[in-house]
């Protein structure tokens, strides 16, 4: 990853809203429907395609495919792994992530979140469940997805490109393996080969893990549960990224896609040493969200590792407000104060479409508009630290 060696460089997280003609035909293959494979490859080009030149145009320096073929940005990978059985169950291992959100503002959650509202905005997808021996069979969709983003790039040359992938916390529920370790541990040497093949084909790996935070939301487990589970999700990682170099390799972690009152987030000054535990090169995270826009004055306590870089957010996926380019570079300036201007690069709070919906909660013009004033902001900030 290049440094922001002369100005602040800007990237984003990842996932980009779909065009309506490539989500028709991912709802029409998710149900089983016949479809032409041909005219469904054709779509993904071009919604990646579309995708690369509006980050460009945008002012972005790291971009990605937008994951315009992904239904998910963690259920593309049960089209890649084995072992692995779609299907609903009224038994799940966790309590469904806003539960403590819905216990405390049930009024909001039923007037903006119900199933009315969202019907028919979502790309249907059943859970995983892991049924048998997990291996990765998903190298001939890995690389149509990124011969794809390397064809686009050709024509636009940004500074750098990335590629997503999901944790190996983010892969279904086990029903196989004997103990959770196990599990994420298999999951993970699978996973190693996507991560390998991303890296190798010359693109920057950003592993999503908006998991680790979210372990701290399930209101039954206490602390030292929710602590346990983290660093065994951290350990699965680094085994799954072992022997790969870390300068090349982004983490992000979130608080998921919900824009609603965040009360119940866990404060991340109580999870940012477990970030740092991550063997990765960059690390983005939340703070352009109200709820966590004061946490820049944890690095006036933790030390970044050396060598390390760090992708906060600036704009936000919580509202549609777009935020002032002078907003965007004071925050910035207060990273750069506090942990170098060389080690901070610009970018989003979380992907602005993590899953393939009609109906993204910031409309995709507005990303837009938040994504040219973080370059804006950027550009401010650049002024005033390298005066």
């Amino acid at each position: 990853m290049e440094r922001s060696n002369d100005r602040i460089r800007t990237t984003h997280c990842g996932s980009l809203a779909r065009p309506a003609e490539l989500l028709d035909l991912m709802r029409a293959r998710l149900s089983g429907q016949s479809t032409d494979g041909d005219k469904y490859e054709s779509a993904v080009r071009q919604a990646v395609a579309a995708a690369v030149t509006k980050q460009a145009e945008a002012g972005l320096d790291v971009v990605s495919d937008g994951e315009q073929g992904k239904v998910g940005h963690a259920t593309y990978i049960g089209e890649r792994l084995s072992g692995f059985e779609a299907r609903q169950s009224e038994g799940t291992k966790h309590d469904p992530l806003f539960a403590s959100e819905e216990e405390s503002f049930p009024e909001y959650y039923q007037q903006y979140f119900s199933a009315s509202m969202l019907g028919g905005a979502l790309i249907p997808r059943a859970p995983l469940f892991c049924t048998g021996p997990v291996e990765y069979r998903g190298e001939e969709a890995l690389l149509r997805e990124l011969q794809d983003l390397k064809s686009v790039l050709a024509g636009v040359a940004p500074q750098e490109a990335f590629v997503t992938s999901t944790a190996p916390s983010g892969v279904g529920s086990n029903e196989y393996y004997d103990t959770e370790q196990d599990y994420l541990f298999a999951v993970a040497d699978a996973l190693h080969a996507e991560y390998r093949r991303i890296i190798d084909e010359g693109f920057l790996l950003q592993i999503d893990d908006p998991f680790m935070t979210e372990v701290y939301s399930y209101p039954k487990t206490t602390i030292a549960e929710k602590r346990s589970t983290a660093e065994l999700y951290v350990e699965a990682i680094n085994r799954a990224i072992k022997n790969l170099p870390a300068e090349r390799i982004r983490f992000h972690t979130c608080y998921g896609i919900n824009e609603g009152p965040r009360v119940h987030d866990i404060p991340l000054e109580e999870i940012i040493g477990l970030v740092l535990t991550v063997n990765a090169g960059a690390y983005s995270f939340e703070s352009a969200n109200p709820r966590h826009e004061h946490e820049y004055h944890l690095w006036e306590r933790v030390k970044l590792p050396e060598g390390k870089m760090i992708i906060p957010g600036v704009i936000t996926h919580s509202t549609n407000v777009v935020e002032h380019p002078e907003l965007i570079a004071e925050r910035l300036s207060r990273f750069a104060e506090r942990v170098g201007r060389e080690n901070v690069i610009a970018g989003a709070d979380c992907g602005f479409s993590s899953q393939a919906t009609y109906k993204p909660e910031v409309h995709p013009s507005v990303v837009w508009a938040k994504l040219r004033a973080m370059a804006e902001g950027a550009q401010l900030a650049t002024a005033q630290l390298w005066k």
